[in-house]
């Protein structure tokens, strides 16, 4: 892998690392503990919020993906790149459209139970940590 393709792939993936991290384990809960912050409200936050991290987490994916592949990078780099872009994918495709129509009926002012698509998107969110790191790790490696 050359040295210029190796280091734009583990800066895009530490900087999509980070960005899931502040944002998803750190942001997201410690908005709903906020004073006046009610479900309804913090739902719409989120939903803003989330919608601009994909946007960039998705542009940071085929930054991770092009240059993996455009730098001629060993397989276990490539691989992780794309497994972590197809995580996104799905979480983008399949999970998310499912918390957003949730979320749409608690807006109209249904009261619905807890959700295990949170919870879904919560493990996608720790796979994609685990690969981030492993990506990032085996770029610096090279």
């Amino acid at each position: 892998m050359n040295h210029t393709s190796a280091a734009v792939t583990g800066a895009a993936a530490f900087v999509w690392l980070g960005m899931v991290l502040a944002i998803s384990f750190l942001e997201t809960p410690l908005k709903f503990r906020a004073p006046g912050v009610t479900v309804p409200i913090g739902l719409g936050i989120g939903r803003l919020v989330f919608r601009a991290l994909n946007l960039a987490e998705a542009a940071l994916a085929g930054v991770v993906v092009v240059a993996a592949v455009a730098g001629s990078a060993p397989a276990a780099v490539t691989l992780l790149a794309v497994v972590v872009a197809g995580l996104l994918l799905g979480q983008l495709t399949v999970i998310r459209p499912r918390l957003n129509r949730r979320s749409d009926l608690v807006l109209a002012g249904e009261d619905l139970p807890r959700s295990r698509g949170h919870l879904h998107y919560v493990i996608a969110e720790i796979a994609k940590v685990m690969l981030l790191i492993g990506l990032g790790i085996s770029v610096l490696a090279v």
